[in-house]
């Protein structure tokens, strides 16, 4: 494992050096697989946490459709698509600190309903759990929990003072002694400085999750962060893709949200040039994504092919 100071040198290295350097490590780990997967907002907003990027807070004056807990029906139907669009897993999510007392039956039901779809993995993110509910996810059906850690630990209070990064962390590995794989990634371009992403990076190759989304911030109007849309730039949003993967070498690297406002499609086909080699596909939980055949698009330009698996 690399330390801090070597990824630093790394990150200033000509950028064709390091994509050419990462690219290989992404290549004898995986191959030409990228993995789909898509996501259903199964409840949103009202959050109390007062994360300063997201449209869901309380705390925030973001403008958004606000839902409670939907008919199981319709998470089915959403995963049945998801899945005709190329997606091999299918991630419901609630929006919250944790889930609610009353909810947590129904989405149980929902997290069994995706299971038995053939040919679709059952993921879920439902924010903080206790030992008893991720005992009851994991018989329910589910194969891997998305808990970001977000943002470096030395800036974490900058973004969220309400929960702790440490209360990140223990989630994601409470899943894993499960046996559920986890699924922790991060949301890069909040202001944090680049030694802060090199650190993202490592105290992920700690926890060693199976899946690693990487978020661009969308600053959204009402949100605090609504205007820091310039503090990252192309080059140095795949810079720091190239850095985690070499952090990062057996762990899916996953674009996520802001992929299609914060990177141009030619820097998009660098990304996955360098490392990415999973897609987070269709609408995200409050913003539009890309259409899942330009995705599939996308891949096949670059003489990769959409995993099965």
């Amino acid at each position: 494992m690399l330390n801090k100071n070597e990824l630093l040198n790394l990150y200033n290295l000509p950028i064709d050096e390091l994509i050419e350097m990462s690219s290989a490590i992404t290549k004898k780990n995986f191959g030409d697989d990228v993995e789909f997967c898509s996501i259903i907002s199964a409840k949103t907003g009202k959050c109390k946490e007062n994360c300063k990027y997201c449209s869901q807070s309380i705390h925030n004056k973001a403008k958004i459709e606000v839902h409670s807990l939907l008919p199981v029906e319709e998470v089915k139907k959403a995963a049945l698509s998801a899945k005709e669009n190329g997606a091999t897993r299918f991630c419901v999510v609630t929006s919250g600190t944790k889930p609610e007392q009353e909810d947590f039956p129904k989405i149980l039901e929902m997290i069994k309903e995706v299971a038995q779809i053939d040919g679709l993995h059952s993921c879920c993110s439902l924010g903080l759990l206790d030992e008893e509910q991720v005992k009851q996810i994991k018989e329910a059906g589910c194969e891997r929990y998305n808990h970001n850690i977000n943002t470096a630990e030395s800036y974490h209070g900058e973004i969220c003072t309400t929960h702790n990064f440490s209360d990140r962390v223990r989630t994601v590995k409470l899943v894993q002694k499960y046996g559920i794989e986890a699924c922790a990634g991060v949301i890069i371009g909040m202001g944090e400085t680049r030694e802060q992403r090199i650190e993202m990076a490592l105290e992920l190759a700690e926890l060693n999750p199976t899946s690693v989304p990487i978020n661009f911030l969308n600053p959204i109007e009402g949100t605090p962060l609504e205007n820091t849309f310039s503090a990252i730039d192309e080059e140095e949003i795949l810079r720091t893709i190239c850095i985690f993967r070499i952090a990062l070498p057996k762990s899916l690297l996953r674009y996520a949200g802001g992929r299609t406002t914060r990177f141009s499609k030619e820097y998009q086909k660098l990304g996955i040039k360098a490392g990415i080699n999973a897609l987070l596909v269709g609408n995200y939980l409050t913003t539009t994504g890309a259409k899942p055949e330009e995705d599939i698009e996308l891949i096949n330009n670059q003489g990769l092919c959409v995993s099965k698996d």
